[in-house]
């Protein structure tokens, strides 16, 4: 019986895709794997016993990446699991900022004992006007999975659209409005635009992108809509920018002690995955790829260790081997599997680590499997 823990609460839906053999555990300790959404991870060591944490969603900021690579558990995230909730959020921050939606169902609340509410509203209604999206230019950092669906929506809304991004090849598989326009740099989105969405991951060369030099650049009035990560944007050159009305709002999911309490600021309590589809999307989507990496060593959407696809083991004996990138595994390993009657052997790597699945017809001793593991740079073997 395979044991699965949670750190926190996973949908019903996707744990109903658990084979008759799993069961959800309650100690960590025992898991074989460690199902998480938000909770931090960064001090939580992990027994010998855990071979992989799968993220129910997309950014692994919560999750010690090569520290756990380090010690043979690969981890998971849910890329697009949760795209269309948040590019549904983002689309309703563009709309709380054009238009003073808030502050008119604030009037309301704060009016609704009035008997004479009805009257007032025509009286009150002016001082929350605002602007329409359509015709207007929307540049959008990262055509990723939200990035793409965005661009779709606000071209069917009537916006232009421009992008930023470096996955080119990406685009190649993806459908975008043909008047869609890649941009070379940054300084062309940010003086073109009337809204910048962020969709970008928070690593150093991200970090306080969107800052005074930034603005510096933007057009007068510019809307900044961030539900991506809070380290994007420098949280003192933007309250210098409301204040200059170089920015009309910033919309982001990501509330902290400054942008809270900031004027301008239209704070969400970080909403953009939190729908009943997207919890039971990532949900599900973790679950099988880290079944499939348990019972079969397949390896997708891992962010520390590298993708490789094998199909489910046929093979009398299958061997997973995670190894570190820089020894030359398979020259290694060829004297030990040699004589033996190999199927396939499939090795990938990434800048830091490496992956080699062998299928063969024979049996793999525990002599056999000892010494592979003293090899230097073998992380963790397994046999399948």
């Amino acid at each position: 019986m395979k044991k699965i823990h949670c750190l926190n609460p996973i949908s019903n839906v996707g744990l109903r895709e658990l084979p008759e053999n799993y069961q959800v555990h309650s100690d960590i300790n025992q898991a074989d794997a460690v199902l998480v959404r938000s909770a931090a991870m960064h001090e939580t060591i992990l027994n010998e016993s855990v071979l992989a944490v799968a993220r129910a969603g997309a950014g692994v900021n919560n999750i010690p990446l090569d520290d756990y690579a380090k010690k043979g558990v690969v981890v998971f995230n849910t890329p697009g699991a949760n795209a269309n909730a948040v590019k549904e959020l983002v689309i309703a921050g563009m709309l709380l900022a054009s238009r003073d939606i808030k502050g008119g169902m604030n009037w309301v609340d704060s009016n609704q004992n009035d008997p004479e509410i009805a009257k007032q509203v025509e009286k009150a209604k002016g001082q929350f006007g605002g602007t329409e999206i359509f015709n207007k230019t929307i540049g959008i950092f990262g055509l990723g999975a939200v990035g793409v669906l965005l661009a779709n929506a606000c071209h069917a809304l009537g916006m232009k659209v421009f992008a930023v991004t470096k996955d080119l090849e990406y685009l190649k598989e993806v459908k975008l409005p043909e008047d869609l326009v890649i941009l070379d740099t940054n300084e062309e989105l940010f003086s073109k635009c009337d809204f910048i969405s962020l969709n970008l991951p928070l690593i150093p060369e991200t970090k306080h992108m969107i800052n005074k030099t930034a603005f510096d650049q933007m057009k007068d009035g510019v809307i900044i809509l961030n539900f991506a990560r809070d380290g994007l944007v420098n949280d003192q050159d933007l309250m210098d920018a409301i204040q200059s009305k170089k920015v009309r709002k910033y919309v982001t999911d990501f509330p902290n002690e400054v942008t809270a309490k900031m004027e301008g600021v239209i704070s969400i309590p970080h909403l953009g995955a939190s729908t009943e589809e997207a919890e039971e999307n990532c949900a599900v989507m973790a679950i099988h790829q880290v079944v499939d990496y348990l019972e079969n060593g397949n390896i997708k959407n891992s962010v520390n260790y590298p993708n490789i696809q094998v199909g489910k083991k046929k093979s009398k004996t299958r061997v997973s081997i995670l190894y570190d990138a820089a020894i030359n595994l398979h020259e290694k390993l060829h004297p030990y599997f040699s004589k033996k009657e190999v199927v396939q052997c499939i090795d990938r790597k990434n800048n830091k680590y490496g992956c080699t699945i062998v299928d063969m017809n024979d049996d793999m001793s525990n002599e056999l499997l000892e010494t592979i593991r003293k090899i230097q740079g073998v992380i963790k073997i397994r046999v399948i």
